[in-house]
């Protein structure tokens, strides 16, 4: 019998597929520029019925969602924005003032982050709309030399509350039944910031700028779009180290508890694996932690690296510790870190 993508999961069928060709996986597109720093290149797909449904979510915040997602993996790697490439796959259902509500969200997004270039295409689809987008950002060479190997007890440090744009979407989801159903528009307005996060998720653009002048250089990068334990996952196999989160240290928005009772949803699982939070973290050198916790106060230290032997583990208030699972990864891997 043939394997299914269930059966072997996101990151072996990647890595399955590697082993076919002449290349290597990669955790990021870069080579060294004539300049001497990093060039890097991040890419992205946003696929109507998958990634959005256009019933709940304004042309304007897609297109300047879909900016975010690809910038937001510059930012982990340290790169200031250059050029942005951006191909819409066009439906016969959307008219032209609706691709230009799109195309405006696009705009003010790359103009926040610095992008030097936009490049557009247009295509048809018979299959509703696609945003693809593909962004190319520098980072310093002294930038690049600066960043230290990552050892034990390093930080972990995150952008923002995580798990709040999967709840928002929980809260759009429920709208949309309801509507269907009794065709009443619910208040959502009590969960006004969760639904924000997951329509119109914002980054700080000043975030590389700002480690740069303070001379804060993290050993690893990372944008959470696919849930905390997907990134804490990446970061153990790639810098060959344990990773320790703690529960109780992770951001969550105002509501997010109370939400979570009303959909029988952890908000804690939500923040782990619900994904689309579009947050940043990074691995702080021990020795920079009272100066990052002064300068970056919008960030929270949730955990830190350790041992090897430790693995990927989520450690309660009470101090046991469960190893993380995470969506797309094979139980095998799981097992070995």
């Amino acid at each position: 019998m043939a394997e299914s993508f269930s059966d072997i999961g996101k990151v072996e069928a990647i890595e399955q597929l590697y082993r076919l060709s002449a290349y290597n996986p990669v955790s990021g597109l870069s080579y060294t520029s004539s300049k001497g720093g990093k060039v890097t290149t991040a890419a992205r797909m946003y696929l109507e019925g998958i990634d959005f449904n256009l019933v709940y979510f304004p042309l304007k915040h897609l297109g300047y969602k879909c900016v975010v997602g690809v910038v937001g993996e510059l930012y982990a790697a340290l790169a200031h924005p250059k050029l942005l490439n951006v191909v819409l796959g066009v439906s016969a259902k959307l008219d032209f003032p609706q691709i230009k509500d799109l195309w405006m969200g696009v705009t003010v997004a790359a103009k926040e982050h610095g992008f030097e270039a936009v490049n557009l295409d247009l295509q048809p689809s018979n299959n509703g709309l696609f945003v693809s987008l593909a962004a190319t950002g520098e980072c310093s060479l002294l930038t690049h030399k600066r960043r230290m190997a990552a050892s034990s007890k390093d930080l972990l440090c995150v952008s923002g509350s995580l798990g709040a744009a999967y709840l928002g979407l929980q809260v759009l989801e429920r709208g949309a039944r309801s509507f269907q159903k009794d065709g009443v528009q619910p208040d959502m307005s009590q969960y006004k910031m969760l639904v924000g996060d997951y329509l119109r998720p914002e980054l700080n653009a000043a975030t590389v700028s700002h480690l740069e002048e303070e001379e804060i250089y993290p050993s690893y990068g990372y944008f959470v779009t696919r849930g905390l334990s997907d990134a804490v996952k990446r970061l153990s196999r790639d810098s060959g180290l344990g990773v320790k989160v703690y529960a109780d240290k992770i951001p969550f928005e105002g509501n997010s508890f109370q939400l979570g009772k009303e959909l029988d949803m952890d908000p804690v699982s939500a923040a782990m694996n619900g994904g689309d939070d579009n947050r940043l973290l990074f691995v702080v050198p021990l020795l920079h932690a009272e100066k990052f916790r002064r300068e970056f106060q919008t960030f929270d230290i949730i955990g830190h690296l350790a041992q090897p032997e430790v693995g990927t583990v989520l450690v309660t208030p009470e101090g046991i510790e469960f190893p993380l699972k995470a969506q797309g990864w094979p139980e095998e891997a799981e097992e070995n870190d």
